[in-house]
Parts: structure tokens; C-alpha cells; sequence
């Protein structure tokens, strides 16, 4: 019988102690990117680790530059565009391992930055993602719009953050340094337990980016499982790094990923009068942005509005019947842009405690 060296006898029980982490970046013309974050996470802590890149049949010189430069991370192409949410899918199918860390390429991560989630989750078996603390890159000291510090969701299919309401980014003063359920997590930088994903399916494909981690969380929420911070860890985000807050294919994103999210998500009867009531909230979305002479904005509601209605019945398939009792953890009873625009509510810890459930 071969005879086993202590030193590798006490590596072996030493990674056992830790999950194999693959942490994957979905890369599409994201040389510049690359190369200014990737070493940060190159030399994270984390013992039991794998890097991947997914290519999302970029035209630039990224993937050459990882194969030249990281030789040692592992590169995955898909031969079009799918998308962040059919990027990751097809990527992810090629990857092993307990753990999925789902990180975007324009965020800069400290060394410890995993491990302390990681624990998180192994405490909590119910618990199928969590988030680190994502501060902005450009004003470190301020949350990041992406995820903050979790996110949460209100009634009308709104999703906000501890930390960042709409457009209202706080200053990070450790006021939300604690473990926390929520409602969503970023998909900037997403850890979730390949046994969950594999469960829950992934991303849903037709949402192709913004918003699909929100309906990612919402179907592992109806299967009873659970969402969570963890503030120990911190990574920094650059934010609209591939589409700017700017972009009208933004806006029509988000408008049309949010009525999907309703549709697919929420109980038949409940659905249909939400989303009658979305449909006049967009409607003064939509003039607002004419009132500012941003047409194209305008036109990009429209098109989503358009877009859903095209898709009514295909989406009406998606719709399953969990056995689990929803975990309704960072839901907002009420309307987040009214606590905003009426009320006056810029801050997380303004909104009233008693709408959460």
C-alpha cells in the first residue's frame, strides 16, 4: 500500500475544511477590465479555489490576454452573445464545484473576501446565496448602487438595497455591518451552492441582463429557501461597466425584466392588478423622461411594454407551483418611489420598519 505524506495527509483535511470555490467572470469586451481587476482576484486567500472565464464571444483581445497573461485561470467560450443571465447558464453548465461565485469583471475585491461568506453559508443550510458589502470603486467610502449592502424588493416589483434607494447612494458609516436576510443579491458579485442553482435553474434566459438575479432570488425564495448579507466581506464595484445607467437599453431592461419578474413570480390574481397598476406607474415614467427631452428613454418603456405583452403567454409557462412556504425576508409592503418622491425617503433607515416583512 502507497504510503500517504504527512504534509499532504494534512493539505487533503485542509480542504475538506473548505468547499471547493469556483469563482467565475462573465468577460464580453472586457479587456480593459480585466486587466486592472483580475489580479486582485487572483491573489485571493481562499485555499480551495478555481478561476474561470466565460467569454461571451467577445471581438476584442480579452481572451487572448487571459490565456497569455493568467495561464492558469480556466477560459470558457460561448460562441454568441447570450447575455449575463444565458452567458452564466452556459458557462456554468462546464464548471465543478460546491460553490458558484458569480463576480463581474469590473469589481475589485480585497484577499479575504470570500472565505467569510462562505462561512455564512455554511451555517445556514436553508440559506442558497448571499452577497458580500459592495462599495463603489469611485467613492470607496459610499455604498454601490448594484447590491449596497442587500437587496429588497417592494410591491410593485421596485428592487432597492440597504443603502441605495432609486438613484440615492449612503455613505457606508458601518450602520449596516450586520448579517441580514434579503430579499436579493447582487448579481455583481453572487455566491450561491451549485446544488441551488442546479435546483432552481439557473437564470432564466429571456431576461438576458438586469434584474435576473432578482427573479433568481424570488424562485429559490419560493422553494423555501433563504437570501443573505455579509458584511465581512467587502469588494469594490466600478458599475456600468458593459451598459451605462445612461443607456436606453438599460431602461427598457429594467422596465421589461421588472413586469417579467411580476408575472412569473407573484400569485395569478395578485399579479394581474400589480402589474395593471405598474403599467400607469410606467406610464408616468415615460412622460417624465419626454418632459426631459430623453425620447429615447421613453421609446425604450414603450418597447419593454410592447416586448411584455409579446411574451405574455410564453412567460405565463414559467409559472410553477412551489410545495415550500414563500420566505417573504425583504419584501416592502408599499411603494418604494412613493416613499421616495412623496414622502421624501432618500434613506434606508428612513422607510417605515413596520412595511417589511
Amino acid at each position: 500500500m502507497a504510503l500517504v505524506a504527512p504534509a499532504v495527509e494534512k493539505e487533503a483535511a485542509h480542504m475538506k475544511q473548505h468547499p471547493k470555490v469556483a469563482v467565475v467572470i462573465l468577460n464580453w469586451n472586457g479587456r480593459f477590465f480585466l486587466e486592472k481587476f483580475l489580479p486582485y482576484v487572483y491573489n485571493s486567500t481562499y485555499p480551495n479555489i478555481e478561476f474561470v472565464v466565460g467569454d461571451n464571444a467577445s471581438s476584442d483581445d480579452s481572451v487572448a490576454f487571459v490565456r497569455a497573461d493568467y495561464p492558469t485561470i480556466r477560459v470558457i467560450t460561448n460562441q454568441q452573445n447570450l447575455g449575463f443571465a444565458g452567458g452564466y447558464n452556459e458557462v456554468l453548465k462546464q464548471v465543478d464545484a460546491d460553490y458558484f461565485v458569480l463576480l463581474n469583471s469590473d469589481v475589485e475585491v480585497t484577499p479575504d473576501w470570500i472565505q467569510p461568506v462562505i462561512e455564512l453559508l455554511e451555517s445556514q443550510p436553508d440559506m442558497a446565496a448571499a452577497q458580500p458589502k459592495i462599495r463603489s470603486l469611485h467613492q470607496r467610502d459610499h455604498f454601490e448602487h448594484a447590491g449596497a449592502a442587500g437587496g429588497y424588493l417592494d410591491s410593485y416589483g421596485f428592487p432597492f438595497c440597504r443603502g441605495r434607494i432609486l438613484h440615492a447612494i449612503e455613505q457606508d458609516n458601518g450602520q449596516y455591518d450586520d448579517i441580514r436576510e434579503v430579499f436579493w443579491v447582487s448579481g455583481a458579485a453572487l455566491f450561491i451552492k451549485r446544488t441551488c442553482w442546479e435546483v432552481v435553474g439557473g437564470f432564466d434566459d429571456d431576461f438576458f441582463a438586469h434584474m435576473e438575479e432578482v427573479d433568481l432570488a424570488w424562485r429559490l425564495k419560493l422553494m423555501g429557501y433563504r437570501m443573505g448579507y455579509c458584511p465581512k466581506s467587502v469588494v469594490f464595484h466600478v458599475g456600468g461597466g458593459t451598459l451605462s445607467a445612461s443607456n436606453p437599453q438599460k431602461t427598457f431592461l429594467n422596465f421589461r425584466n421588472s413586469l417579467f419578474l411580476l408575472q412569473k413570480n407573484l400569485p395569478f390574481f395578485k399579479a394581474a392588478w400589480i402589474i395593471f397598476a405598474r403599467m400607469w406607474i410606467d406610464l408616468v415614467a415615460l412622460f417624465h423622461f419626454l418632459s426631459l427631452g430623453k425620447f429615447s428613454d421613453a421609446w425604450a418603456i414603450s418597447r419593454a411594454h410592447q416586448q411584455f405583452f409579446a411574451n405574455f403567454a410564453k412567460t405565463a409557462k414559467k409559472r410553477r407551483k412551489y410545495a415550500a412556504v414563500f420566505q417573504h425576508a425583504g419584501h416592502y409592503r408599499g411603494s418604494v418611489v412613493w416613499a421616495f418622491y412623496v414622502h421624501g425617503k432618500t434613506m434606508f433607515s428612513k422607510l417605515n420598519p413596520r412595511r417589511f416583512l
